[in-house]
């Protein structure tokens, strides 16, 4: 048993996860419905990272805002929320030009009796209040990413300033305080470690229950809409995404094969804040400064959504050919921004994306029935949506780093050179 152990412990985590979704994917297409047996595997699996995810991005984010300072902080803040909102308004543009390319409404009929239940999408002026928490301890319990990060990055100035000021208690309790700090967070990432040797049985559980629970008729009916949203986010990732990294200077194969791990959990747990605690491991792997992605993801899981602004431009056109209602330009440009702001405001959890379908759609004049029709497949489109936003906020951060490491170089180059 320490034999086999030990065997399982020296394979690749991607070697591992790649086996436990083919696996999983041979079993749903047999057993089909059947495999409900091996939900409960799955579920496990995204308890852990749930699990893990608020201690992660909170002890870590302490750790990095006391690595760095300030000034720091804010250059940060600056470079990555352009980048946000640019690359998500390029993606809903990208889904409008594809979906009016494949025409994935034509010939599909919808029925007026298709009812689905949308829970409300806060707005962007409540998402904003809503970061600072009333109650600490809720904010917890409930995974409030946004309040989380706005914590943490408190707590840790709070403790940068203590450990810096003029008195010596004052100096010996933020050193305390800091050293207690990334004791937790070491200690977290060994809990982590343990939690991603079971990751690839939990993906079979996964892969294997939402397989056989769709059902192939159902994605039959709706082949086009997959096949043009997976075109879509094909597109995102090597063309897109390689142009940027390219103009910033990244070496995009190299890239791509440091975050395959991260891309692949993505894809299988259908859920960006599920997948961050790899994303961050990933991170790290592609040479990505740890202040900058202990900063960047935790705010990229929840606000930069790439993939789902996508989904959003292929769903816009989808509905206007069932319907018949052509979408002039300045329509079109119009639900470019507001597909950019609905995915912005957008949770990264599986299903949050039929949330934002639902608010462009009621600002477009487009019947929210409709997205009923696509709930019958969201499971299929969401795992590579969830690829285009992981990958959108990884290849951000990448972005941001290689920024930062030009603006270090630069005043390296002027200490030494005070006339150039």
């Amino acid at each position: 048993m320490i034999a086999l152990w030990k065997w399982y412990r020296s394979k690749s985590f991607m070697l591992k996860i790649t086996v436990g979704f083919t696996l999983g994917l041979i079993f749903g297409l047999t057993f089909g419905p059947a495999n409900t047996f091996f939900a409960p595997l799955g579920i496990i699996f995204m308890n852990l990272l749930k699990m893990i995810v608020i201690p992660l991005i909170f002890l870590s984010l302490i750790v990095a805002v006391n690595h760095s300072n300030p000034t720091e902080l804010g250059r940060i803040g600056v470079k990555v929320f352009p980048i946000y909102v640019i690359t998500t308004g390029i993606s809903v543009a990208i889904g409008i030009i594809i979906a009016s390319i494949m025409r994935p409404g034509k010939g599909v009929s919808t029925d007026s009796e298709i009812v689905i239940s949308v829970p409300e999408r806060q707005g962007f002026l409540d998402t904003l209040i809503n970061m600072i928490p009333t109650n600490i301890i809720k904010s917890f319990a409930d995974g409030n990413i946004l309040s989380v990060v706005f914590m943490a990055v408190i707590a840790g100035l709070a403790i940068l300033y203590m450990r810096h000021a003029q008195d010596n208690k004052q100096q010996d309790m933020g050193y305390t305080l800091m050293k207690f700090t990334e004791a937790a967070n070491e200690a977290t990432l060994k809990i982590l470690n343990g939690i991603l040797e079971y990751a690839p049985i939990g993906v079979f559980g996964i892969t294997a229950a939402t397989i056989g629970n769709q059902g192939i008729d159902t994605v039959i009916a709706l082949a086009k809409f997959v096949i043009t949203s997976y075109i879509g986010v094909i597109l995102l990732l090597v063309v897109f995404y390689p142009i940027i990294l390219k103009l910033w200077g990244g070496k995009v194969i190299q890239f791509y094969k440091d975050i395959k791990e991260s891309m692949l959990t993505a894809f299988v747990t259908c859920s960006s804040l599920g997948t961050l605690p790899i994303t961050l491991r990933a991170a790290k792997k592609a040479g990505i400064d740890e202040r900058i992605a202990n900063l960047t993801l935790p705010i990229g899981a929840t606000v930069n959504m790439n993939g789902t602004a996508l989904r959003l431009g292929v769903a816009v056109i989808f509905a206007s050919e069932i319907i018949g209602m052509p979408l002039s330009m300045v329509e079109l440009v119009s639900i470019v921004v507001i597909g950019t702001l609905a995915a912005v405001g957008t949770a990264g959890v599986p299903g949050a994306g039929l949330i934002a379908m639902s608010a462009v759609f009621a600002q477009a004049g487009l019947p929210i029935e409709i997205v009923g029709l696509t709930a019958g497949i969201n499971v299929l489109v969401d795992m590579v949506f969830t690829l285009g936003n992981v990958t959108g906020d990884l290849v951000a951060a990448k972005m941001v780093d290689l920024s930062e490491r030009r603006h270090e170089a630069k005043n390296i180059k002027i200490q030494i050179d005070p006339q150039a």
